[in-house]
């Protein structure tokens, strides 16, 4: 584990946020070559609110960047197999050996995001913890060309850089500061309570869907599974407002009755958390000296779980982008993304929504599913710049 110490000299790409999407665009830019620095504000390896659950692509990046085989030495539970509950009736799904991937994957953040930092430094990446930014540096013609940071122990320096990549998140500060538009807003949002559980019998992935509700059971590390309970956002205040344990059990009474008395009989790790819920919307990706990756370009509801393997499969579309060397690159790599994102993004929203009947989500499942697997085919047939290298020689 690399921890830079904060020169002034200059890198070829600083990238701020440390999580999936900064650390993994990093370490795909280091083994290009490029002298590439990470800052974030947070300490290395630290916990954060998530679903967990990685797509088929998810798994499928980490096992070509490097990175799958820290997250099975860590005992992190191979999925192999997966339920839709739409009331009453389950439809199972097992996850398929193809692709390269014969399991899927859900790892406590403390091991996923550890895991990717690992190996990014590795590859040569320097990373700077407890590191604040101020603002970003500008050249002539106002192209970003570096950042202000500021180190919880230390003077504010200015770093110069090629390249400044925000990979920090839903309030962004580099989107803030290089003013990137949002191009596109979702219409509905899900509010969610996550709990962890140790000793809950259940071995793959299981979503439960009756008419305003939803949760999902997810094992992870450590033999706890991650339980949610999900409603539209606009009801968050009148079900987990005041007694979030009770509205937290309630909803799950209704959804996901076969879950209560296995909660009865398990333990319960920390503390409830809850997320009131955001529209999800897609913001400019790119402009001179700057790009965006992660949810800080583009950010959909949780309640498809596809947001990790977002950051995975754009970390290395954006590489290739960087790689090509030029703004029209980046650029073409906003707009290749706008056209590749959008089934999801808009399966996701109708989910989130609220405003469907069983057998309408489960269709919207499966245009999900076909997205989804679309999403592996390019990766698998283009290594991630198909799309962009075939732009480049047209």
């Amino acid at each position: 584990m690399r921890i830079q110490t904060l020169s002034t000299g200059d890198y070829d790409v600083v990238v701020v946020g440390a999580r999936p999407a900064g650390a993994a665009t990093a370490l795909l830019l280091a083994r290009q070559g490029l002298r590439v620095l990470v800052v974030d504000r947070g300490q290395y390896g630290t916990d954060t609110l998530s679903t967990h659950a990685l797509m088929r692509a998810g798994v499928l990046q980490l096992l070509r960047f490097g990175v799958l085989p820290g997250i099975v030495e860590h005992a992190t539970p191979a999925i192999r197999s997966a339920a839709f509950i739409y009331g009453d009736d389950e439809m199972p799904v097992p996850v398929k050996s193809r692709d390269g991937v014969d399991a899927l994957y859900a790892p406590r953040r403390t091991v996923l995001d550890r895991s990717i930092v690992d190996v990014a430094a590795d590859a040569g990446v320097h990373f700077s913890y407890g590191t604040a930014i101020v603002d970003v540096m500008r050249s002539a013609g106002a192209r970003v060309s570096g950042v202000v940071v500021k180190p919880d122990s230390g003077a504010i320096k200015n770093l110069r850089a090629g390249l400044v990549i925000g990979a920090d998140g839903v309030r962004s500060s580099i989107a803030s500061l290089v003013q990137a538009d949002v191009t596109r807003r979702a219409a509905a949002s899900a509010a969610t309570v996550f709990g962890y559980w140790a000793d809950v019998p259940v071995d793959g992935y299981r979503w439960y869907f009756r008419p305003g509700l939803s949760a999902g059971a997810i094992p992870t590390n450590n033999g706890l599974t991650c339980v949610f309970a999900s409603v539209p956002a606009r009801r968050f205040a009148e079900v987990f407002r005041g007694n979030p344990e009770r509205g937290y059990r309630g909803v799950l009474a209704e959804v996901a009755p076969e879950l209560t008395p296995a909660l009865r009989g398990a333990a319960s790790v920390g503390s409830l958390r809850g997320w009131p819920g955001q529209p999800g919307y897609l913001r400019r990706a790119a402009g001179p000296g700057w790009a965006l990756v992660g949810d800080a370009a583009y950010f959909k509801d949780p309640i498809t779980a596809h947001g990790i393997t977002d950051a995975l499969v754009e970390a290395d579309y954006l590489s290739h982008a960087v790689a090509r060397g030029t703004d029209e690159a980046l650029q073409d790599y906003g707009l290749d993304r706008d056209r590749r994102v959008e089934t999801i993004f808009d399966v996701t929203d109708r989910i989130a929504s609220f405003d469907w009947t069983l057998e309408e989500v489960r269709q919207l499942h499966k245009q999900l599913a076909k997205a989804m697997s679309d999403e592996v085919t390019a990766i698998n047939t283009s290594a991630g710049e198909g799309v962009l290298a075939s732009r480049a020689h047209s």
